[in-house]
């Protein structure tokens, strides 16, 4: 067993690591590749950065790909992610041919790889399109929705499932996201990595010193929401909740912070609304941060006494799972992947509501013992459920069954 592996043997457990190992060595020297929209920026990104090091550690040759394109390509992109979370998103013929263009051209540059590969993890609408422009491939094609697709706008789910309905299979996160296709569906949550710079444990002095450099009081109440400066995260509402609760909390302090992606062209205007309403209030942060301040990140997230993600409209939301690893209960959004995580009353609250989130923050905050007892739970939950090792395990039992199509039973070594 590499150091990788036996790194995350101490964190997730040897029989995990174990049946890892199990699972890929008949799998061993597959051609497999991912293809997703940025290298920098949302989930997607933070999860492909770790998963595909951990498939070359069990021996798989596994490689990650990225899909470009000029302004049009992505703003007909972000109208497709908005409308299959339901949002009205008209698709004009001179996006989507943006979207077909830079399809076939990324097409052309990646044939040679994509053609040879076993197997081809294609990561939301993005790139979705690619498997039109390459008939004669060889592999099993995998389309993967990290989105929150329960109530899609007709007409982009009309148009995408075109592209969609030719893959060898598609994964969602969650059964209420899943939609109708002509071949066999799968259910793969997203999950975190333990050992990533973000998640693993800091010293008191970093988190102090943290603190200090954004002017934040940690002799104070603090409430904390770190995501992308997207409409969908409602980080409007997480103020407005701020402003409620400050009047039952004295010298409470808010702390937004995240960045955006680089395939997110509404992400300046989000975040200009944002320090509009926060203008004037010395105590709420407004944190603009690059995609690799993780150290950054993971301090904030061990400084506050629970942590915030009152989405809108949620995929899964990583940041959640990355609190309740630190051992943080988390007041999330009632929808999409957040209600995978967070129990409510065990690892947490859902709340739909600014008003709702209030009343929550008032009585985490008054309630410490308690506070402590729902953060034990919340990480031993992650631990369970959400790391990357079995995220990885699902994906090799994935191209087990579709490797070995209509067996009854698949001998592993």
């Amino acid at each position: 067993m590499n150091a990788l592996l036996e790194a995350y043997a101490e964190v997730a457990g040897a029989d995990a690591v174990q049946h890892l190992v199990q699972l890929a060595a008949p799998l061993r020297g597959m051609k497999v590749v991912h293809v997703n929209s940025t290298r920098a920026g949302g989930g997607v990104a933070e999860i492909l950065h770790k998963l595909v090091p951990l498939m070359q550690a069990l021996e798989l040759d596994t490689r990650w790909e990225v899909i470009s394109g000029d302004g049009p390509f992505y703003q007909c992109t972000k109208a497709m992610h908005n409308g299959l979370q339901g949002h009205p998103a008209p698709l004009s013929d001179v996006l989507l041919q943006a979207y077909e263009d830079a399809n076939a051209r990324t097409a052309e540059t990646l044939a040679p790889v994509l053609r040879e590969a076993d197997a081809v993890f294609i990561h939301d609408p993005q790139p979705a399109a690619l498997i039109r422009h390459l008939p004669d491939r060889r592999g099993k094609w995998v389309w993967r929705c990290h989105i929150d697709a329960s109530h899609p706008q007709r007409g982009v789910w009309r148009y995408l499932r075109g592209h969609v309905a030719e893959y060898d299979a598609s994964v969602f996160s969650l059964a209420d996201f899943a939609q109708r296709l002509p071949h066999p569906v799968y259910l793969i949550p997203p999950s975190i990595d333990p050992l990533a710079e973000k998640n693993s444990p800091l010293p008191a002095w970093q988190v102090q010193e943290t603190c200090r450099r954004f002017d934040i009081d940690p002799e104070r109440p603090l409430m904390l929401q770190v995501s992308r400066f997207d409409r969908f995260k409602d980080p409007l509402g997480v103020i407005a909740a701020y402003r409620l609760a400050r009047g039952f909390i004295p010298g409470l302090q808010l702390v937004l912070a995240g960045g955006g992606a680089d395939d997110d062209p509404e992400g300046e205007a989000v975040l200009a609304e944002v320090r509009a309403a926060a203008e004037g209030d010395g105590d709420l942060k407004v944190l603009l941060l690059p995609s690799d301040a993780h150290t950054t990140i993971n301090a904030l997230q061990q400084a506050a006494p629970f942590v915030l993600q009152k989405s809108l409209r949620e995929g899964f939301g990583l940041t959640v799972t990355e609190a309740m690893w630190k051992g943080k209960p988390v007041i999330g959004g009632d929808t999409g992947g957040i209600r995978l995580q967070v129990v409510n009353h065990h690892t947490g609250f859902l709340v739909s509501t600014p008003e709702g989130a209030a009343l929550r923050v008032r009585y985490l905050h008054q309630h410490a013992e308690l506070r402590e007892q729902m953060g034990a739970k919340a990480r031993e939950f992650v631990r369970q459920n959400f790391l990357l090792t079995r995220q990885a395990r699902d994906y090799l039992t994935l191209m087990t069954g579709l490797m070995h199509p209509g067996e009854e039973r698949i001998a592993l070594a």
